[in-house]
């Protein structure tokens, strides 16, 4: 997987090395009699504030308050290690498959993606058809935004650079009306995937999230199974706001991965971890750009090395 922190040009200290300066500056003295309250606390202030929620951060903090009690971890080494793997454990445990689920029943792989005004929903939708295409795949976008002016052509464009095939709709038609004719499109053309796009919504316009709801319901009346993926889009950058997005679109349709975009810093990158805690919903893919190549498989032991000490 491609590094998911880009570092900038000033050098600034990693998470880790806040952390040992905060907390396990000198590991002999841990060793010896174990962390002290302020120590604790101060590691707890850290892992909150880089977004790590705060059941995954009580249970980061237990797990390096037994490895000093124990004496289990004897270098600042033993201590990144260990933290390394109780990330990477709360990241694999349940439902942790980071790969795409595809159709083999008959009739082409939906995807729905959701989410709210302004994460790179559309943008997202481009990369994940031109790296479909480029697997050999035949893809087709649907435009589902028939509420945002513009958004029809835009998703257009990106059929076109990523070289697949386009269903649009003319601005103010039914969402589901235009899901319904997709699936049918996708299957008439024998498509193996088709991407369909929804109106960016806020997670608070109840009416706009009902509308959401009959997209997918549509979608699995006109194909049995279908949506094989309903992706929700999230701003890496928001922060715990992000959990809101969560809590509420899964609320109306089955979320059934995350796609993370603008991950350019570690600052907010304990958020994949929150979410993982909270929802049990993995992340499927990361945007760390604006090229068409440029959205990424999650990899768990790549994000659990990089969050800390990139």
């Amino acid at each position: 997987m491609a590094r998911l922190f880009k570092r900038s040009d000033e050098k600034k200290k990693s998470l880790w090395d806040r952390i040992v300066d905060v907390a396990l500056t000198d590991v002999s003295v841990l060793v010896r009699g174990g962390m002290d309250e302020g120590s604790l606390e101060n590691l707890e202030e850290l892992l909150i504030g880089a977004d790590f929620g705060v059941p995954a951060t009580l249970r980061l903090v237990a797990a390096v308050e037994t490895l000093a009690q124990r004496g289990q971890a004897r270098t600042q080494r033993d201590f990144l290690q260990a933290v390394e793997e109780e990330i990477g454990a709360i990241l694999s445990a349940g439902r942790s498959d980071t790969a795409l689920r595809f159709n083999f029943e008959g009739g082409p792989t939906v995807i729905l993606v959701v989410g709210v005004n302004g994460v790179g929903k559309t943008t997202t939708i481009g990369k994940l058809a031109h790296r479909f295409t480029r697997q050999g795949r035949r893809v087709m976008i649907a435009a589902g935004d028939t509420f945002r002016a513009g958004a029809i052509e835009q998703l257009r464009r990106w059929a076109d650079r990523a070289g697949c095939e386009f269903v649009g709709s003319e601005p103010g038609r039914d969402p589901a009306a235009v899901a319904f004719d997709a699936v049918e499109a996708a299957g008439a053309k024998e498509m193996d995937v088709l991407i369909f796009d929804t109106a960016g919504r806020l997670h608070t316009q109840s009416g706009l999230m009902q509308e959401l709801e009959k997209v997918q319901r549509v979608i699995a009346k006109k194909l049995p199974g279908a949506p094989h993926e309903t992706l929700i889009v999230l701003d890496g950058t928001v922060g715990q706001n992000a959990m809101a997005q969560v809590r509420t679109f899964g609320q109306i349709v089955d979320l059934t991965g995350i796609v993370l975009t603008k991950m350019d810093s570690t600052a907010h990158g304990g958020i994949v971890v929150a979410l993982k805690e909270e929802f049990d919903l993995p992340v499927k893919f990361v945007g760390v750009g604006e090229g068409l190549e440029d959205l990424v498989p999650f990899e768990v032991e790549v994000f659990a090395e990089e969050v800390l000490t990139a």
